[in-house]
C-alpha cells in the first residue's frame, strides 16, 4: 500500500517520537537498527524528515534525532505525503489505468470506501495520539 520509503518513514519517526517521549535522542544507527532498514537507507529517510521540519537533528556526541513539542501533532497523512504524495488517495485498487467512475472495475466502488476510511484514519491520527496508546513492550513490532 505504501512505497517502501514512507514505510520505513513512519517507522522511524514513530521510533523517534516514542524516544521523544522519553527524553531520548536517538543516533541514526540506533533508529537503523530498530526499525530493521539499512543505515544508508535511513539516512535519506531522516534527511527528508529533517529538511521538512517534522524531526531535529542535534550534531555532537550528544546528538541525535528528536522531535519538538508542537511536532507531536503531525499527522500521519502529512508523513504519507511527504514521501508517497497523494497517489494512496488516488488511483485504482487494482493498479488499472482506465478505471474511472465512468469505467470501473469491480473493486472501484468498495475501494473508495476503504481509501476514504484510511484517508480520515491518517488525518485523524497524530504522532502524539499513537505514542500516548504505546508503552514499552509495544515497540516489538518494528523489526518485523
Amino acid at each position: 500500500m505504501f512505497s517502501k520509503s514512507c514505510e520505513y518513514g513512519l517507522r522511524a519517526i514513530i521510533y523517534i517520537a516514542q524516544q521523544t517521549n522519553l527524553n531520548n535522542k536517538v543516533s541514526l544507527m540506533t533508529i537503523s537498527e530498530e526499525i530493521n532498514s539499512p543505515q544508508a537507507f535511513t539516512a535519506k529517510i531522516l534527511q527528508q524528515l529533517t529538511r521538512n521540519n517534522i524531526v531535529r537533528s542535534i550534531k555532537g556526541p550528544h546528538g541525535g534525532f528528536v522531535i519538538e513539542p508542537e511536532k507531536m501533532q503531525t499527522k500521519i497523512s502529512e508523513v504519507v505525503f511527504l514521501f508517497d504524495g497523494d497517489s494512496i488517495y488516488n488511483g485504482c485498487g487494482l493498479g488499472l489505468k482506465q478505471c474511472d467512475a465512468n469505467s470501473p472495475c469491480p473493486l472501484h466502488h468498495k475501494f473508495i470506501e476503504i481509501r476514504n476510511d484510511l484517508k480520515t484514519m491518517l488525518e485523524k491520527t497524530t504522532l502524539e495520539i499513537l505514542v500516548n496508546e504505546m508503552n514499552d513492550n509495544d515497540m516489538v513490532w518494528l523489526k518485523r
